[in-house]
C-alpha cells in the first residue's frame, strides 16, 4: 500500500529534501506541497493525503492552527509536525500523531514515517 505525503514547509529547500527522501521509498507517494497553512487546507482538501508533514512556523496560519483545522476536515489523515521548535506537550491535543525535530536527521523522520504508516495499515 503507498501511502500520500502532503509537505506543508514555507522553506523550498526543505520540501524538496523531504520530496528526495520519500521518493526513495515507494511505499511513500508525496501527492502534493504547500508553503503556507491556508494553502496547507486547500491541499488537503483537494489531494486527501494519509500523512501531513507539516512545519509550525508557517505564513497565514501556524502549523498549531493548521493541525487543529485537518483534524476537523480531515480526522484520519495522519499529522506530523516538523520543526525546529519545540513542541508542548498540547500538540497531541491539538491533533498531531507525531513531532519531528528538523535537528534530529533523516533517520529519525522516516522511522516517523515508517510508524505512521504501520498505523495506517492497521497493524
Amino acid at each position: 500500500m503507498t501511502s500520500r505525503v502532503l509537505i506543508v514547509d514555507d522553506h523550498e529547500i526543505v520540501r524538496m529534501g523531504v520530496r528526495i527522501l520519500l521518493a526513495a521509498n515507494p511505499r511513500w507517494e508525496v501527492c502534493g506541497e504547500a508553503s503556507d497553512g491556508k494553502q496547507a487546507l486547500r491541499e488537503v482538501v483537494k489531494l486527501v493525503p494519509d500523512v501531513v508533514i507539516l512545519d509550525l512556523s508557517l505564513p497565514l496560519m501556524n502549523g498549531f492552527e493548521a493541525a487543529k483545522e485537518i483534524r476537523r476536515i480531515a480526522p484520519f489523515t495522519k499529522i506530523v509536525f516538523f520543526s525546529i521548535h519545540d513542541v508542548p506537550a498540547t500538540a497531541r491535543d491539538i491533533g498531531a500523531d507525531a513531532f519531528v525535530a528538523k535537528s534530529a536527521g533523516i533517520e529519525e523522520l522516516v522511522s516517523t514515517l515508517e510508524r505512521i504508516l504501520h498505523t495506517l495499515a492497521g497493524a
